[in-house]
């Protein structure tokens, strides 16, 4: 299982200026920063994630990014 402490791991040194623990992430990010976390996700677990998985419910939290990560793991079995 995914934790919003893995999540967490993996994104505090490339996005050292936005509060990961922001109740509403998606509010902290640029254009940017979206990509960086849907480009760093996909190479860790080995998932693809689309431009349309970039919505404000999947980056609302970490814990709901570590859902979206659960939940594209579950798609690739």
């Amino acid at each position: 299982m995914i934790t919003k402490e893995d999540i967490r791991s993996l994104l505090e040194d490339a996005l050292p200026l936005v509060n990961l623990d922001s109740e509403f992430l998606f509010s902290e990010l640029d254009s940017l920063e979206v990509t960086t976390i849907l480009m760093m996700l996909s190479e860790k677990y080995d998932i693809v994630l689309e431009a349309e998985d970039a919505t404000p419910k999947n980056l609302k939290t970490l814990e709901s990014l570590a859902a979206l990560v659960e939940k594209k793991l579950g798609e690739k079995e």
